[in-house]
């Protein structure tokens, strides 16, 4: 009975973590086919049938997991926001900034975050941003967009000032200003967008300005 009642809860255990990554790699495809929609066609043009068809899923599948096209709207900001590592992009950060106790070096880890998440991230914000006017639902989630930008550049400005390494005379509400223009989506749409900077040109920029605004 022992030796049976191990191999059935092994199995269950087996089933279960197959069934989770097959979940996982649904997610990823609905995603994945909702973004290169989104940025081709724009929200309104898009459709949660034209998804998943593109994703191999039903209709139903997208509802029941997104809530429609808000929903997968938000869950592709969430997912851009993590970046490109294993671990999310302000879970790195947070560990960079509670170890790091030289101000520069803190700015120009936080630039090379900044250029990966920026590149992820900004072209849906874009896509919220060009919808909001007519769609009250991206409105709103343009409007949590920047409230919780802004409450990470806060964080981050208390992170740099416990160095002692900024330049004298800088409140905190300047330290945050200055990392939230250098964070802010406008800045990707000129230099990426319109003057072609790639990523590493991108993030040498930021690196360099942020270290002569605010060391």
């Amino acid at each position: 009975m022992d030796l049976i009642g191990t191999v059935v809860k092994t199995s269950r255990r087996y089933d279960s973590s197959r069934r989770k990554r097959q979940a996982e790699l649904a997610r990823e495809a609905i995603l994945a086919a909702a973004r290169k929609r989104f940025l081709a066609d724009g929200y309104a043009a898009t459709t949660v049938a034209a998804v998943a068809a593109d994703s191999d899923v039903s209709v139903e599948t997208i509802y029941k997991r997104f809530g429609g096209k808000p929903g997968l709207v938000r869950a592709l900001w969430e997912q851009a926001l993590g970046g490109r590592g294993d671990v999310p992009a302000p879970v790195r950060s947070d560990a960079m900034s509670a170890a790091e106790t030289d101000a520069e070096q803190m700015l120009r880890k936080w630039a090379r975050l900044n250029a990966e998440v920026t590149f992820e991230v900004v072209p849906i914000l874009l896509l919220v941003r060009a919808a909001a006017d007519r769609d009250e639902a991206m409105a709103a989630l343009l409007a949590e967009t920047e409230q919780q930008r802004l409450t990470r550049m806060r964080h981050n400005a208390r992170r740099l000032l416990k160095t002692g390494g900024v330049r004298a005379g800088l409140r905190p509400t300047q330290v945050t200003d200055i990392l939230w223009m250098f964070s802010a989506s406008e800045l990707y749409e000129v230099l990426a967008l319109r003057r072609g900077w790639n990523r590493a040109r991108y993030r040498a920029f930021i690196a360099d300005a942020m270290v002569a605004a605010l060391i």
